[in-house]
């Protein structure tokens, strides 16, 4: 052997520099994947769950909703969504900050109730995914909605703090909310386009935002 050979340069401070690069690198990433994470939370999706039985059966207490927020950046707001919107001033309860109900009345149009039957501009209303059940919890009287706003119900009217309490909500009331889809154990998901049909048990994980029915 020969002994006049250099010495082996020590590992130590390689190691050292190179658990160091995984520590940086890791934490770039998880970084960089939260502020993903933020910023489709703010302008792309949004989960919400729902605390009440003003929706049921379409979404049941515990459900867990998905808001796209560029819907409406593409097509106008149609009859039969499902949307997520803000407080609205004439909401009694301070704690709620948004809600979910269905778009009912479009601007221009005039909605009512007769016997429980909602009527819009003279037209009795197709309303499958109430049941059955009537909207006289209390009924609508003969009104014209308002231009840039929308009349909004729970599905279950007798359950449901909605347009007949706090009037029809402004257009710019619904710039963080758009169509849902439901995030059920199944992982099946709804647009607002197609009506919300049940399905099995929902999820119960505890990453989504409350939005009341």
């Amino acid at each position: 052997m020969d002994e006049n050979l250099p010495p082996a340069p020590p590992v130590s401070g390689r190691r050292v520099s190179g658990s160091l690069r995984s520590a940086i690198e890791w934490t770039l990433i998880v970084v960089g994947a939260l502020v993903v994470a933020l910023i489709v939370k703010a302008t792309v999706l949004q989960a919400f769950y729902i605390p009440s039985e003003s929706m049921t059966p379409t979404l049941k207490v515990g459900d867990r909703v998905l808001v796209n927020k560029l819907s409406y950046h593409v097509h106008a707001v149609h009859r039969g969504d499902v949307v997520v919107f803000k407080r609205p001033p004439k909401e009694e309860d301070p704690n709620v900050r948004d809600l979910i109900k269905r778009v009912i009345g479009l601007p221009r149009e005039t909605i009512e109730t007769r016997d429980g039957i909602v009527y819009i501009d003279g037209r009795r209303l197709d309303e499958p995914y109430v049941h059955g059940e009537l909207t006289d919890n209390p009924p609508i009287p003969k009104q014209v909605v308002p231009p840039g706003h929308y009349w909004v119900m729970g599905d279950n009217r007798r359950n449901s703090r909605d347009s007949r309490s706090f009037d029809a909500i402004s257009r710019w009331a619904t710039c963080d909310c758009c169509s849902t889809a439901t995030i059920r154990s199944t992982w099946s998901l709804y647009t607002a386009s197609t009506p919300m049909r049940s399905s099995a048990s929902s999820t119960r994980s505890n990453w989504a935002s409350h939005a009341n029915a």
